[in-house]
């Protein structure tokens, strides 16, 4: 197991492979399968400080309202989002945080967590990152 110390200092390669085991783990995981994308906005939505719009998001991510909004499909079709008018700007819509979006990254952060406790050190020869 590694110190405490080390793991505030990843080698690229040790970095790469914390990604790739948690990347791996939530592939074959029995949950949603989720893009970089949509993985990056339902943690926008979670980590920032709301209100969210589809417009703001767009801004956050610096893509279109078109791409946020298929990515919001996605996300709503899980039950991980839920989207719905602005009272104050009938133009708007606003993207709010479900339960079961919130056990998503919940579950995502334990991950995170065992894979960053088990990983191991690359041996040099291994750790090499062209």
């Amino acid at each position: 197991m590694r110190s405490q110390n080390a793991k505030d200092k990843l080698s690229r390669a040790e970095a790469l492979q914390l990604w790739h085991r948690v990347n791996l783990g939530s592939v074959l995981a029995d949950q949603p399968d989720l893009s970089t994308r949509q993985l990056a906005l339902l943690t926008c939505v979670y980590l920032e400080p709301a209100p969210h719009t589809v417009r703001s998001l767009a801004t956050r991510l610096n893509v279109t309202k078109a791409v946020i909004t298929r990515a919001l499909n996605t996300l709503g079709q899980y039950g991980f989002i839920t989207r719905g008018p602005d009272p104050n700007d009938g133009r708007s819509v606003l993207v709010r945080r479900t339960g079961r979006g919130a056990r998503y990254l919940s579950d995502f952060a334990e991950r995170v967590r065992f894979e960053a406790k088990t990983l191991q050190p690359l041996a040099r020869s291994a750790s090499r990152v062209a």
